[in-house]
């Protein structure tokens, strides 16, 4: 076994030392999102800093910390803030939390974050369901030797986010009346703003949404058999398609003015999903 299988093992019995709790949903928070935590009945808190070698976040908006407890019968585990590769972590610490929540027992996994809009029509407080991705410009978390209790070498990611959640997430969505868009997610490494000129490739390439996470926590997950499911909230639209300057402080007020309707759609979304599992 690799380092990074061998950090993995560790932190996770670390975890069972002080946390006896297995959940069947896993959710990721993103930027401005992390007051989500409230809507959950809490059971068991465990700071990512009180983990032995765990990569603890650094990002504005994120708490860092895993939260466990129930979204309505649902026994989950949130993490309230998340690493990024553009923190100076390597992939394999970027996406150890996920992998981590899944070993815990987790055998769905609702990704968010905060995302620039790319889509035509789209709106800053806009969510968008993601349907698939392009990860091609971050490097995949699945390179160096194979973790082989985790998953096969070469996985297939012909359908990386799971449609029968795709189903629920939108009937769900029509139930509360908000209007969820759908497309496709593209990751950059960050931490800067893309360039007016990358935004016009990547909608080329096909992309509706531009972040800096998700896609590879994603691919990790699917590797690893977690079914997958992700939102983003349209924190600002891209560089390119508005002239106003982008900030950080921008996408957490706009996450914040959109949190009400983001803590519906998800406590609802994972309280079905939690009944398929």
């Amino acid at each position: 076994m690799d380092a990074a299988g061998r950090k993995l093992q560790e932190c996770l019995n670390n975890i069972k030392q002080k946390i006896d709790f297995k959940p069947k949903a896993a959710l990721v928070l993103g930027s401005g999102l992390g007051s989500f935590g409230s809507e959950i009945e809490v059971c068991e808190v465990l700071d990512y800093a009180e983990i032995s070698g765990f990569p603890v976040s650094t990002a504005e908006g994120h708490k860092g910390r895993y939260l466990f407890g129930y979204i309505g019968k649902v026994p989950v585990v949130c993490m309230q803030g998340r690493v990024h590769y553009y923190e100076g972590y390597s992939m394999p610490d970027v996406v150890l939390p996920v992998r981590l929540m899944g070993l815990m027992g987790a055998k769905a996994l609702l990704l968010t974050n905060a995302a620039g809009g790319i889509q035509q029509g789209m709106q800053a407080g806009d969510f968008m369901m993601i349907t698939g991705q392009i990860a091609s410009f971050v490097p995949s978390p699945l390179v160096g030797e194979n973790i082989d209790f985790l998953g096969t070498r070469f996985p297939d990611m012909s359908q990386i986010y799971e449609k029968e959640y795709q189903k629920i997430i939108l009937k769900t969505a029509l139930e509360f009346g908000i209007d969820l868009k759908q497309g496709v997610y593209l990751q950059t490494s960050g931490p800067q703003y893309e360039s007016p000129e990358e935004i016009f490739m990547f909608r080329a390439l096909g992309a509706d949404a531009v972040g800096m996470s998700t896609a590879c926590e994603a691919v990790a997950a699917k590797h690893m058999g977690l079914k997958v499911a992700g939102i983003s909230c349209i924190s600002n639209l891209a560089s390119g398609i508005t002239q106003t300057p982008l900030s950080h402080e921008e996408v957490n007020r706009t996450a914040k003015l959109a949190e009400q309707n983001f803590q519906k759609l998800a406590y609802a979304s994972i309280e079905r999903i939690g009944e398929t599992l």
